[in-house]
């Protein structure tokens, strides 16, 4: 039970990365660097999903690391389109519980994977 859920997980995270890239989402460099890491860890998190070996685990350390510190600086420098922060309409003193909330929850189980296959 619990594989297909990871399985379910992997596939709505490929989905959405996909999704984006079809729609026209990665326009700023910023926003391609995202899709970029986006897809490493994605192929990371399949490894470990699937029990396959890619690369050496020491290159998942890496990733793992590199990936973790990349999403929390981007998700706090999120801008839209127009320049404009995306987080503008919630109150200051709610933006950290709510990036981190959603940190959290959407990509909690990412790094907990990525976490188990490079250190595993």
């Amino acid at each position: 039970m619990i594989h297909i859920l990871w399985v379910i997980y992997l596939g709505i995270l490929g989905t959405a990365a996909i999704g984006f890239l079809i729609k026209g989402g990665y326009k700023t460099n910023l926003m391609r660097v995202d899709f970029v890491i986006s897809i490493i860890t994605w192929i990371g998190l399949m490894g470990y999903v699937t029990n396959s070996s890619f690369f050496s685990p020491l290159v998942w350390k890496f990733v793992f690391f590199g990936g973790l510190l990349w999403d929390i600086i981007f998700s706090i420098k999120l801008k839209d389109v127009n320049g404009e922060p995306l987080y503008e309409e919630i109150p200051k003193s709610a933006r950290p519980i709510v990036i981190a909330g959603s940190f959290i929850v959407f990509l909690g189980p990412l790094y907990y994977g990525l976490f188990r296959y490079a250190f595993t």
